[in-house]
């Protein structure tokens, strides 16, 4: 899975928005309610990187890999990087997006979360 094909995945999860921060920022983040579930890196030396949350166990299993490092100030909330999705398999990055996204969705009340499924 390439970069463009991660961004289309991200933004077809139900209720999935995504926003563009301008410098000094550079991020492009896919939020749900207002939630931030994934995110990429858009300027240099860093560009598409892409960070999202994890288990505490995906966590460690995920840092202990080549091309994934704890994300930049959200490490220690078990997020992670991956500095280039193409080494990664399609159904685990698919698996890795979904549970993040499953997270920041179970943060919202349930009546926030009914209107977003609907």
């Amino acid at each position: 899975m390439n970069t463009e094909q991660l961004k289309a995945h991200c933004a077809s999860l139900p209720g999935a928005e995504s926003l563009l921060h301008a410098p000094p920022v550079n991020v492009l983040s896919y939020k749900i309610g207002g939630k931030t579930f994934a995110y990429f890196k858009t300027s240099e030396p860093e560009r598409w990187r892409f960070s999202f949350r994890a288990t505490p166990d995906r966590f460690l299993e995920l840092t202990g890999m080549p091309g994934v490092k704890p994300a930049r100030y959200m490490g220690r909330f078990h997020w992670v990087t991956i500095v280039d999705v193409r080494s990664f398999p399609r159904d685990y990055l698919v698996e890795l997006v979904q549970w993040s996204y499953d997270k920041a969705l179970s943060s919202l009340t349930k009546a926030r979360q009914r209107e977003l499924k609907a």
